[in-house]
């Protein structure tokens, strides 16, 4: 639920020493920078078709573009913008002085909406292993990137023989190599079992942008945290998501105002149960328990809700948003909001913040958000109708009133349900942990 903040506030893009950081630089969860904004140390081959402008990586004339340095297992983080037509690739495991696509793996990059590419082969879409592996469309067949101009982030995975993409927040490839025998462009790819190799850009004289290039390197024998590890709560806490089932949730429907906690609580007992069994259609619907004990909404639907109410609590939730300017947020009893954004290219405000306060404060007291992709960690403590919140471990909400949106005459409900907010923007949680106080 949200509420303009007019024409004083303006879009605003994050300036350049916050889009990157030192070359080889790591980050809280072992990301290590692969680009710092300001030249193509790290880099090497056509040079000359690659350059550093205002913090960005930019493809100008094309080529082929490698990292210094060998990679084998890995988790590679970035965010690209493409103009219309633009076409290149990312080449990962590759071997010098030989074509990427077949002596090592080519991952598409291409703004496959062009009306250039009305004709492509299923193999060429933008996120495919070229020539190997399709990526996944939308089922009416279009692509998951955003608009040409628009910020997209894409996420990369290589461990073992398993190579998986996601991009915008949706699995578009999840291959398994070994299980290849054969290709769908009917050709021979020498290096798809390259052990290790270089990671390139792959021009092909298109304008092309990148920034917040970050890199993980995993151990061979790397998965993602099962669930299981995923559920230990800290000493007094329980944990509201078990890493498997969405067991302590239920879905929210705004349909007859249902989403009010007023309209709720006045509601016939047979329209609720009515009411609620709509909900629950919905959340089995956009809301999805992905490997390793993450919780996912792919942008579809409303929000979830825990199945019991809360009075005085305190709470962890780690989160991470999938897309450039995605927006969620957290209901506390029943009411907007501790807000969730892209501090970093939206408002130039910081997640966290009480957003639909009027009286009160409502913008968090400094900007702690991660990048995209990366996660990030909620401590919320509510007790009677102050909320402290930090962002993590930076004090961002400070034992101030949360208002009651819903009827600003009355405080907020003594008791009431906690909602994960959905905006239509794909959004990851994990380890939600509550204490009752």
């Amino acid at each position: 639920m949200k509420r303009a903040f007019g024409c004083a506030v303006a879009y605003c893009m994050i300036v350049a020493t916050l889009l990157s950081a030192d070359y080889g630089v790591v980050n809280s969860e072992g990301f290590v920078n692969l680009f710092n904004g300001k030249d193509l140390t790290g880099w090497n081959g056509n040079v000359d078709g690659y350059a550093a402008e205002n913090g960005l990586l930019v493809c100008k004339g094309g080529g082929r573009l490698f990292t210094d340095k060998e990679y084998d297992n890995f988790i590679l983080r970035f965010e690209f913008k493409l103009p219309e037509n633009a076409n290149n690739g990312l080449g990962i495991r590759c071997e010098k002085d030989k074509n990427p696509a077949f002596y090592g793996m080519e991952i598409q990059i291409l703004d496959d909406t062009g009306p250039k590419y009305k004709t492509l082969k299923d193999w060429q879409y933008h996120g495919s292993i070229y020539g190997v592996v399709p990526s996944k469309k939308k089922k009416d067949g279009s692509s998951f990137l955003k608009k040409t101009g628009q910020w997209n982030f894409q996420e990369v995975r290589a461990v073992g023989d398993h190579v998986m993409v996601i991009l915008n927040g949706e699995v578009i490839v999840n291959a398994y190599l070994d299980d290849i025998t054969k290709t769908p462009d009917n050709k021979e790819h020498p290096g798809l079992h390259n052990k290790k190799g270089f990671i390139g850009w792959l021009g092909h004289g298109s304008r092309i942008e990148w920034r917040n290039i970050r890199i993980k390197e995993v151990p061979a024998d790397y998965k993602v945290v099962s669930a299981e590890d995923n559920v230990t709560p800290p000493e007094g806490f329980v944990a509201l998501f078990d890493g498997r089932t969405l067991s302590n949730w239920k879905g929210v429907t705004r349909e007859k105002r249902f989403d009010n906690p007023l309209v709720r609580q006045k509601a016939d007992p047979e329209e609720a149960r009515l009411m609620q069994r709509k909900a629950y259609g919905l959340m089995r619907q956009f809301w999805h328990v992905r490997d390793g004990g993450v919780l996912y909404f792919d942008g579809g639907g409303y929000s979830i809700a825990t199945a019991k109410d809360y009075a005085d609590f305190e709470m962890y939730v780690d989160w991470r948003l999938m897309t450039v300017r995605g927006d969620s947020g957290l209901y506390l009893r029943g009411t907007p909001q501790v807000q969730i954004w892209d501090a970093h290219n939206q408002w130039n405000i910081g997640s966290g913040g009480l957003y639909n306060n009027k009286k009160n404060p409502s913008k968090a007291l400094k900007i702690a958000d991660n990048l995209i992709g990366d996660w990030n960690t909620f401590y919320i403590r509510m007790v009677g109708e102050r909320v402290t919140v930090k962002l993590n471990d930076e004090l961002v909400v400070d034992n101030t009133v949360l208002e009651n949106y819903w009827d600003r005459k009355q405080p907020i409900f003594p008791k009431e349900q906690i909602e994960l907010q959905c905006h239509g923007d794909p959004i990851e949680f994990k380890n939600i942990y509550i204490r009752e106080l």
